[in-house]
């Protein structure tokens, strides 16, 4: 293999099947045989009639030449991913991949897209024997059955597994461990169960395993590459104790909708790169958020805690880290106040702490709560009010979706005269209690959404 990663023998520099030459060079006989096999296999019956497919103008394809200027394939791409893509598209009533795919052997890129929705099919295990050049499989949203062949292991070059959105079953093969270079590994959206096997990749920067049935621990070794960016196993059936990790470049970390258990582990503030965590929907955790759980997180612009049995108060620390976006912490049991230190989160646009037991003013201007609207979300809680000295009370549309209440002191003494905002017909009702202060908030409680777009399956 050269520097580039193409296989000897080959000049580096892809040559499109855009791109013609003129000092008389051909594709490889035997592998414009196979090229036109694919085709025919994918219902692309055209392009048999091109006498040189590497110097036809089509996308999809790209090819290299040899130093005895014979052209071979190294590239081949299928599916419609947008109106701006003009890979070849398959039938997907009859699209299959072809076995003359194993005689195209320089190929670095194979990938369909949607390609067999409509004849579904296990993953054909002869791609293994594409192990001596291929780097980049992409077998994504094309209905794929069946398990993970365990001979994709066989493919040692590869950087790149993408099996996204399929309908394989299954556990994930423990062969792949063999891929000791692979870059990402995206097997998210599909019905794979059983544990997460023990195995590592040292260069590995993606890691989607999200929306499976997986369970059992976290795999340790697949986590402990240092040069990770992305873990996603959120929406899983994975137990045990969230991990301790030291990964200094890690941008998103979600393991949201487990049963993972706390507490939450003092590490997390050592993920200094970290833009987004997303714990939601792990009600075993059930701890408290320790007043510097999230010092020196930077860079956090997503922090998701929602469902996960939260007792005790907000971290006034919080307030601090001042990249944040979205912080939801709804569904738990926070008492106390809303830390006065949010009203410096300028950049905050969705705030979510309904279904805990706070009280107290909150802390935001007119202009911040105007700005958040309907994602300012603070009903169900146990007496949260605004003062009216904020420019708040003007703005009762706002205010209303958000369930806030209107706090007014009396002078004379303790007394609290609470004006409540019905979503029921906008009725302000008033309620005085003297001694101890009591305060009862009624309305419709607002349903939770998805917090983060980065690990959907809708792409």
């Amino acid at each position: 293999m050269s520097d580039s990663g193409a296989p000897s023998g080959l000049v580096d520099g892809p040559q499109s099947g855009s791109t013609t030459s003129s000092n008389g060079a051909r594709t490889d006989p035997k592998e414009q045989e196979a090229v036109c096999d694919i085709m025919r296999a994918t219902g692309n019956d055209w392009a048999t009639e091109i006498p040189d497919v590497c110097r036809g103008r089509w996308h999809g394809i790209e090819c290299m030449p040899d130093k005895d200027n014979v052209f071979h394939v190294v590239s081949l791409s299928f599916g419609a991913l947008s109106v701006d893509t003009a890979f070849p598209t398959c039938d997907p009533t009859q699209s299959f991949i072809s076995p003359s795919i194993t005689k195209l052997p320089h190929l670095r890129t194979l990938f369909f897209y949607r390609c067999f929705t409509n004849n579904p099919q296990p993953i054909p295990s002869f791609l293994g024997q594409l192990g001596s050049s291929l780097q980049t499989l992409v077998l994504r949203e094309n209905g794929n059955i069946g398990p993970i062949p365990h001979d994709l292991g066989n493919l040692t070059h590869l950087t790149v597994l993408d099996l996204h959105k399929n309908n394989l079953n299954g556990s994930i093969p423990v062969s792949l461990g063999r891929i000791t270079g692979l870059r990402s590994l995206d097997l998210s959206c599909n019905r794979l169960s059983g544990s997460i096997p023990n195995i590592s990749f040292p260069s590995l920067s993606v890691l989607d395993l999200n929306q499976n049935h997986l369970m059992g621990p976290l795999p340790i070794p697949l986590l402990s590459s240092n040069s990770l960016l992305k873990i996603d196993l959120s929406r899983n059936r994975i137990s045990g104790p969230l991990p301790n990790l030291s990964l200094n470049d890690l941008i998103l970390l979600d393991l949201s909708y487990n049963a993972l258990t706390g507490p939450l582990p003092e590490s997390l503030k050592d993920l200094k790169s970290l833009q987004a965590l997303i714990l939601n929907g792990n009600p075993t955790i059930s701890t408290t958020i320790p007043e510097n759980a999230f010092e020196g997180l930077n860079n956090l612009m997503i922090l998701g805690l929602s469902n996960m049995n939260l007792g005790g108060p907000i971290p006034e620390s919080l307030g601090r880290l001042t990249t944040l976006r979205v912080v939801h912490l709804d569904g738990n049991q926070l008492n106390g106040t809303i830390p006065p230190s949010f009203a410096k989160l300028n950049g905050l646009s969705e705030l979510r702490l309904e279904n805990n037991r706070l009280t107290g003013p909150i802390p935001f201007q007119r202009e911040r709560v105007w700005k958040m609207g309907r994602k300012l979300r603070l009903n169900n809680n146990f007496g949260l009010c605004y003062d009216p000295k904020s420019g708040l009370g003007d703005d009762l549309d706002t205010l209303s979706s958000a369930g806030i209440g209107h706090c007014e002191t009396a002078k004379n003494g303790p007394t609290v005269s609470v004006q409540h905002i019905s979503t029921d017909g906008d009725v302000l009702k008033s309620s005085t209690n003297s001694g101890a202060q009591k305060i009862a908030i009624s309305r419709k409680v607002i349903g939770m959404t998805a917090i983060f777009l980065f690990v959907s399956c809708l792409l």
